[in-house]
């Protein structure tokens, strides 16, 4: 049986393509979706990218027929616009004029008419409603990722012979040589490309290397015993970090981080970032590039004062707070002379060395030898995040920086995020580093630890 699939605006307005994702079953825009499409198509930004995106499909269709009766597309399904139902009625206390509640009512007048409908929405307000109507809801799923829980965290622990480990670092080991124990039985490992491993003697668990699975075999991490601008890894999840950070942009031109607050996920890649940027032993990129998305900034910048970059000053204040502890590691001298402190920050930007930018300017261009830092990357939709990653251009590498458990887009969660969609979608892609920093490995204080612990 054919079901019955109503759409939201919100849908449409983070994933346009969605009309052509229902298979052979019939798609409903309700009038009120048409009309906030209309009102949001002269909008900066994505959300007026995609409502005109999504009227151009519709203007597609409308001269192939008549959308009012239903349109066929390619998937053997039926687009069809719903101006009916305005009659139907709803519990106390349901607006008329709420836009909302005229979808409800379309879902409800379908359902009376025998039709198997679905409604599909990114609000949950709106979901919660349709229970009480008895109107099937769900979300948007095409892009959904697994649970947090359930992610992919770019790390594994398995065993390995004693003897073996003792031939690590020369020659690497063979899958055949490395296990997981699973109710005290050895199971065999098959890890994803660029996978981190810490990798334990069978005779002493207490004895671990660390190893990266190049697509062959397990082999030695690169970089262990870097110290990027200074800085020292202080625990596994870091060391890893640094591995990935420090391979270069044909290597890696791409790494995900994700983690809660105070892993150094920001700081440890403003360190590499400025290592290989700044020392001339090791410079690869012309500049570090910085952009943090906020949930009402790509809308809003345009009418704040000031210039783009007074405009975009408070977003980066957690990069500022980093840098301070960067240009000066002496813990008993940063803070003596504020001053000195900011001018040394000053001249990083002033320079060229770091530049910062509002997402808005940065998708859709070509952006070459470039270490680009999107922090916060959680607050991004899938589409957002492909905009990005897609048009990198020669010698730069992108890292994705943000925690799936802290979202501030009220479109978004922990499954449907641009971080978590980009991890799901890149992993065992030879070109990506992926990582998930542990709650234990916190390290912005002992305070912050036992936080992230009890909270």
């Amino acid at each position: 049986m054919q079901k019955t699939y109503v759409l939201d605006t919100n849908v449409l307005i983070q994933s346009p393509y969605a009309l052509q994702s229902f298979e052979d079953n019939k798609v409903v825009l309700p009038i009120a979706v048409l009309e906030e499409l209309d009102k949001l198509k002269s909008d900066d930004g994505d959300r007026g990218a995609n409502a005109r995106q999504s009227i151009r499909f519709l203007e597609r269709l409308r001269q192939k027929g008549n959308l009012y009766e239903g349109v066929p597309i390619g998937s053997g399904g039926i687009i069809k616009i719903e101006p009916n139902f305005a009659s139907v009625e709803l519990p106390h206390g349901f607006k008329y004029e709420s836009n909302d509640n005229r979808i409800l009512k379309v879902c409800k007048g379908l359902m009376n008419r025998g039709e198997q409908v679905t409604l599909v929405t990114k609000d949950i307000i709106v979901r919660l409603k349709s229970q009480l109507l008895e109107i099937s809801a769900e979300d948007f799923t095409t892009e959904q990722s697994p649970t947090y829980e359930e992610q992919y965290t770019g790390r594994i622990d398995v065993y390995a012979p004693d003897l073996k480990m003792n031939e690590f670092k020369e020659n690497g080991l063979s899958l055949e040589n490395i296990y997981t124990i699973d109710h005290e039985s050895k199971v065999s490992v098959n890890p994803e490309y660029n996978q981190f491993l810490i990798i334990h003697s069978d005779l002493n668990e207490k004895k671990t290397m660390l190893g990266r699975y190049d697509g062959n075999k397990v082999v030695p991490l690169k970089n262990l015993n870097a110290e990027p601008f200074g800085v020292k890894p202080k625990n596994v999840g870091q060391r890893f970090l640094q591995e990935a950070l420090m391979q270069d942009a044909d290597m890696a031109p791409l790494v995900i981080v994700k983690g809660a607050a105070g892993t150094a996920k920001t700081f440890y890649s403003l360190a590499a970032g400025l290592q290989q940027t700044l020392e001339p032993e090791s410079r690869i990129y012309r500049k570090i590039l910085i952009t943090r998305p906020n949930v009402q900034f790509d809308e809003e910048i345009g009418f704040l004062p000031g210039t783009e970059q007074e405009k975009i000053a408070p977003l980066l204040r957690p990069i500022i707070d980093n840098l301070e502890i960067l240009v000066d590691l002496s813990e008993k001298e940063r803070y003596k002379n504020e001053n000195e402190l900011r001018d040394k920050i000053d001249e990083l930007f002033d320079r060229g060395i770091i530049t910062a930018e509002a997402m808005n300017f940065i998708r859709g261009r070509s952006i070459s030898y470039t270490y680009l830092i999107i922090d916060e990357a959680q607050n991004l939709t899938p589409k957002q995040i492909k905009g990005i990653v897609t048009r990198v251009g020669k010698g730069t590498k992108v890292v994705l920086l943000g925690d799936p458990q802290q979202i501030d887009n009220p479109l978004l969660d922990e499954k449907t995020n641009g971080l978590s969609y980009a991890s799901e979608k890149m992993k065992g892609s030879p070109l990506c580093f992926q990582l998930t920093m542990l709650t234990t490995e916190c390290m912005r204080s002992d305070l912050a630890y036992d936080a992230a612990k009890r909270m």
